[in-house]
């Protein structure tokens, strides 16, 4: 973990922000991270996105040598609330779930609310008044990510945007996307296994089917990603368009790494999974990394979107 740590601080400033002309080079270094190791990859990835939301709201921050995770997941139960003590200055209280490698991480950008409306902060997290819950992650996937609860008691914080910024801005839907980069590097990982185990004997024609059916899945997400790349920089990914890009490209993308998931456990059997314990692992993270988009609810959304529309897209 200390290797990916240092690697996500040595990135802040070689890696292009999102809808700058480079996009698809900043997606393919997620990818290829992730198809060497999905955990270095998850960390990488939301250090990096914190960068760019910071960026994006011209926040004067210091981020040499730092290291930055993104909550703003909700749950049942808890809540984080916000209280100004002064213009620039904040308290934070309660408890905010899903705050991955929070003990790990210098600062994240958390958001809490205010009145009916979320608004973001940054926040150090080595500080008096964070508490990170243990004793929440038993995910046999990412384990080296723990993704719990964490407790802020009076904790000072800095404003970054205006109340509802976080989520209405353009960059919230570039960085769904680049997660589901990560999606597909770690299903080409896990589609290597099966190359290797085809290329090592000659396989019969169940297995020839195998993995030319995961070569089109993958080519299938990669497609994707290239056009949203494309749409990114030309500036058509914003408000609504920007919505409907992240949730057809994330869940093309996510489709195609289950259906690869599936694919090459069919192929390859019990073996690699009790055997090869870079396989299993991988298999382990990609399974769970895969349930940050919401499956056939985020599909339900955008039938719901396309028919707001009043016309048919194609």
């Amino acid at each position: 973990m200390d290797a990916a740590l240092a690697l996500a601080a040595d990135l802040t400033e070689l890696v292009p922000n999102p809808a700058g002309g480079d996009t698809a080079q900043r997606w393919a270094l997620l990818s290829a991270l992730a198809t060497r190791d999905l955990t270095t990859a998850r960390v990488a990835e939301a250090h990096l996105d914190a960068v760019a939301i910071l960026q994006e709201a011209g926040a004067a921050e210091d981020l040499i040598g730092t290291t930055w995770g993104v909550f703003a997941a909700e749950g049942p139960g808890v809540a984080l609330t916000a209280t100004a003590t002064s213009p620039d200055v904040w308290r934070l209280d309660g408890v905010k779930p899903w705050c991955s490698l929070a003990g790990r991480l210098s600062h994240a950008l958390v958001t809490a609310r205010v009145g009916d409306q979320r608004r973001l902060f940054a926040v150090a997290l080595q500080q008096p008044g964070v508490v990170v819950q243990p004793g929440a992650w038993h995910s046999r996937g990412l384990t080296d990510v723990p993704s719990g609860p964490v407790a802020f008691d009076d904790v000072p914080a800095r404003p970054v945007g205006e109340a509802g910024w976080y989520l209405t801005r353009p960059g919230f839907a570039h960085g769904g996307i680049g997660v589901a980069a990560c999606w597909y590097g770690g299903a080409v990982g896990v589609a290597l296994a099966l190359y290797r185990a085809a290329s090592a004997r000659e396989p019969d024609q169940i297995a020839r089917w195998h993995l030319g059916a995961v070569d089109l899945d993958l080519h299938t997400a990669e497609l994707a990603l290239d056009a949203a790349a494309v749409q990114v920089d030309a500036g058509l990914a914003d408000g609504t368009a920007g919505q409907l890009l992240a949730v057809r490209t994330r869940s093309t993308v996510a489709a195609a790494a289950e259906r690869v998931l599936g694919r090459v456990g069919h192929a390859l059997g019990p073996a690699p999974l009790a055997l090869d314990a870079d396989h299993a692992r991988r298999v382990a993270d990609l399974t769970v990394y895969l349930r940050q988009h919401h499956a056939e609810r985020d599909v339900a959304a955008l039938g719901e979107q396309l028919l707001s529309a009043g016309r048919a897209p194609w």
